[in-house]
């Protein structure tokens, strides 16, 4: 009898279509020089791109600055760029809106977190005043991450050890996340928003719920003393983390989101001492690892199998970089098969360099394979909608066409009780709306201005006024008995409700004379600006 054959195995070389995907660096004349980049020792990127303006923190004697530049403007900065100059302390983290491109968010070593509206033009001056500021953190805030589906929400990491989820419409927390005992090395958003990743200096790895703040998932992640870092691979799941043995070896774990007891897979990257950042692109499953300290960026593909991570290439150069900011996906050149874009600040010299990791194809023309649709600029959620308990996925966008798709359906909860909207959230929407407006100066006769001004301040005086300012908004109906309700309540009116809403009418009156006189004096220097160049 003969016996069966040994079945002999032969992986060979695994198929891809990223497997040749190289990094391409830009020629001089196309990077940013002469950048003054922070040497603060924080780990954040301290740079953010999107499709009009390009954002670095730059070193600054005393407080703490940025600059915005618009993203063609390469070359040569001058030294004396207009820059974003409001906070007290050091700028530790930048992110720029992505449903908007002309707001972005800075976290400062003042305890604060501002909001910025950049003109599409750049900066012709100074920019001291902000949108809105959010106060919360008692020590100063390390990192921020904008919701990638519902607007106006904004998530602050302190070094004070809390999360707060902010509402930037009414600038008032939505929820503060107080379950961390030690300083929080990072954070991260699923696909829909639905549920943030922290790595802490405790070594635990956490899923947290970030509207209720309720912990899902908890377990050790990389036993090294340097900070770690995650984030979610697409909606697979199963999260990426990056870390450090106790042999002080750089090395990176795959996890399933629902169990951290153990995790899927895990490798050691080098021996490196500089902290490694993931870049995760849902559209193509590419999972970029960059150390700081060192000029490398490994590249690997994420599948479904077993062991879930597998090595592409890797793009090697002998310059440092101390921050790599990320352009959206809806910025690319699909003309050259570019998958993603990297600025990279080089930590030796002041340059922002861009990086193109590109697939090497024959054609230009649009590859359907490798350009997916993927997410746009426009909100799937309203904060509201959010804060009540829905989630959504993104809203997607063709990257041939530029049409928006809403391919993936928003699962919506009912909401248990309706939420009333204040004036403040109403008044913060109106600001956002007119901001890209231009002031149109008031010509007319003093006198006229008076009288006009006279006459709203008594409508708003009102006892019907009062009422709406009182209980909400009143919608007026012909029923006799709820007009008779309206009467008595109003004749019941106190007189220091009276005084509170005279006090509240002033202050807003002030409030607008402290803005116009600071538009004013803006508009002064730009004038004076101006006319030195025009004397030049």
């Amino acid at each position: 009898m003969s016996s069966k054959p040994n079945k002999v195995w032969f992986r060979g070389v695994r198929s891809s279509k990223f497997r040749h995907v190289y990094g391409d660096p830009a020629k001089r004349d196309r990077c940013y020089d002469n950048v003054n980049v922070t040497k603060n020792a924080h780990d954040s990127q301290f740079c953010a791109v999107n499709p009009k303006f390009i954002a670095i923190v730059t070193e600054v004697a005393g407080g703490g600055a940025f600059i915005v530049i618009p993203i063609d403007c390469t070359g040569r900065l001058d030294f004396n760029a207009s820059r974003v100059t409001g906070h007290k302390g050091p700028v530790l983290d930048i992110k720029w809106n992505p449903f908007n491109d002309n707001i972005i968010a800075s976290a400062s070593d003042d305890c604060t977190i501002k909001l910025w509206h950049i003109p599409d033009g750049g900066l012709a001056v100074h920019l001291t005043d902000w949108l809105v500021e959010l106060q919360g953190h008692k020590r100063r805030v390390s990192y921020i991450e904008w919701h990638p589906t519902a607007e106006n929400i904004l998530l602050s990491v302190g070094f004070d050890h809390i999360i707060i989820v902010w509402n930037i419409e009414n600038g008032e927390a939505v929820n503060i996340i107080d379950c961390h005992p030690d300083v929080i090395y990072s954070l991260a958003l699923n696909r829909d928003g639905s549920l943030i990743a922290t790595t802490c200096k405790d070594k635990q790895l956490r899923i947290i719920e970030p509207r209720s703040g309720i912990i899902k998932s908890m377990g050790y992640c990389h036993m090294g003393s340097k900070a770690s870092k995650v984030t979610f691979l697409g909606s697979s799941g199963r999260i990426l983390t990056t870390g450090f043995s106790r042999h002080s070896d750089r090395q990176y774990a795959v996890w399933d989101q629902n169990n951290l007891s153990k995790e899927l897979h895990s490798d050691t990257v080098d021996s490196s001492s500089g902290v490694v950042f993931p870049f995760y692109d849902p559209d193509t499953n590419v999972v970029f690892l960059a150390g700081r300290g060192d000029g490398n960026i490994r590249y690997y593909e994420i599948t479904d199998e077993f062991p879930y991570i597998h090595f592409l290439n890797q793009f090697l150069s002998g310059n440092p970089q101390r921050g790599l900011g990320v352009m959206p996906k809806r910025g690319l050149n699909t003309s050259i098969c570019e998958i993603f874009r990297f600025y990279k600040l080089h930590a030796t010299k002041g340059l922002c360099e861009p990086i193109s990791m590109i697939v090497p194809r024959k054609s230009d023309q649009f590859h359907d394979d490798i350009y997916p649709n993927t997410a746009s600029s426009k909100p799937a959620l309203t904060a509201q909608e959010w804060i009540r308990g829905c989630n959504a996925m993104p809203i997607l966008v063709s990257m041939k066409t530029g049409d928006n798709i809403q391919s993936q359906l928003t699962k919506k909860t009912k909401p248990k009780t309706p939420i009333i909207e204040s004036p403040a959230m109403d008044n913060n929407k109106k600001k956002f709306a007119f901001l890209s407006t231009e002031t149109i100066p008031d010509y007319r006769p003093k006198n006229l201005i008076n009288e006009k001004a006279l006459k709203t301040n008594t409508n708003q005086t009102t006892k019907f006024q009062q009422l709406q300012q009182r209980f909400g908004h009143v919608e007026v109906v012909n029923d006799i008995p709820l007009m008779k309700e309206i009467n008595s309540i109003s004749d019941n009116i106190t007189t220091e409700h009276d005084l509170r809403v005279a006090y509240k009418l002033q202050s807003e009156e002030l409030r607008k004379m402290k803005k116009q006189l600071s538009q004013k004096d803006r508009k002064i220097k730009e004038l004076e600006e101006l006319v030195k160049k025009l004397q030049n």
